[in-house]
């Protein structure tokens, strides 16, 4: 096969934190020849780049603009703090935004939370990413509050994260351009929904033979010929008339 005749690729982009590996998966088993592209991008920029169709569909973080846009929310994110190690919320399983009131926190411009009120005491600057927050927290410039998937994926030995009880939650969605729903985008939505491969809303599953009636059945709803209806006025057994014996007609003399 030349490089013309390949299929093009479909383009799956993704913000930080998310990890496709299990779609990606089931993706080559379910289509082997369709190759399947990963296209990294920032949690704010995704929804550009599904509209200016750089990718097929796109792994983003809610809220979003939705303008051109069809998107299903998949699952949510707890929030985690992010901690020197040698730091009393290390000491805890959970924390409250309550408990973090006298701590700086540190407040990235590419935070993905939606706060009502930011919790703790604001740092001097705002850090251009949480990548650079992380450094922060780690040099003992106060704390950090993320989405657990990014707490996991900045990760580092002298850090800690702790659940926090009462912060905003983190939705994920499958978006695409909303008038470009295809079959291969069709497909990749019954994948991450937990379709399997028969069904109903993903590929065609073939038709199931009609079963035939078995011949036994078919046979006793056959009705036997050479069986005689009972004429009315006719006893059940013998065919005999009800009310006394049928006997020889008498002779005349």
């Amino acid at each position: 096969m030349t490089d013309a005749d390949a299929s093009p690729p479909f383009r799956l982009a993704y913000v930080p934190g998310v990890t496709p590996t299990k779609w990606v998966r089931i993706w080559a088993e379910r289509l082997p020849d369709v190759p399947l592209a990963l296209v990294p991008v920032s949690a704010s920029d995704a929804p550009d780049q599904l509209r200016r169709r750089s990718a097929d569909v796109g792994l983003v973080r809610l809220p979003i603009d939705r303008t051109g846009l069809s998107a299903i929310p998949l699952y949510t994110e707890i929030p985690v703090v992010v901690a020197p190690k040698d730091h009393v919320v290390a000491a805890v399983d959970e924390v409250s935004i309550a408990d973090l009131a006298d701590e700086i926190i540190q407040h990235p411009l590419d935070d993905v939370l939606v706060w009502d009120r930011l919790p703790g005491l604001p740092a001097a600057d705002r850090p251009a990413t949480t990548a650079d927050a992380i450094e922060l927290v780690a040099a003992g410039v106060g704390l950090l509050v993320v989405p657990q998937s990014l707490a996991r994926l900045h990760h580092r030995k002298d850090l800690v994260y702790r659940t926090v009880s009462d912060g905003p939650e983190s939705r994920i969605a499958l978006s695409w351009p909303e008038d470009e729903t295809t079959d291969l985008v069709e497909e990749f939505i019954g994948i991450v929904r937990g379709r399997t491969v028969n069904s109903s809303r993903g590929r065609t599953p073939a038709a199931e033979p009609k079963k035939k009636r078995p011949a036994a059945a078919a046979a006793r709803q056959k009705p036997a010929t050479g069986t005689r209806t009972p004429r009315s006025g006719t006893g059940a057994k013998g065919g005999k008339p009800k009310g006394g014996k049928k006997g020889k007609p008498r002779r005349r003399s």
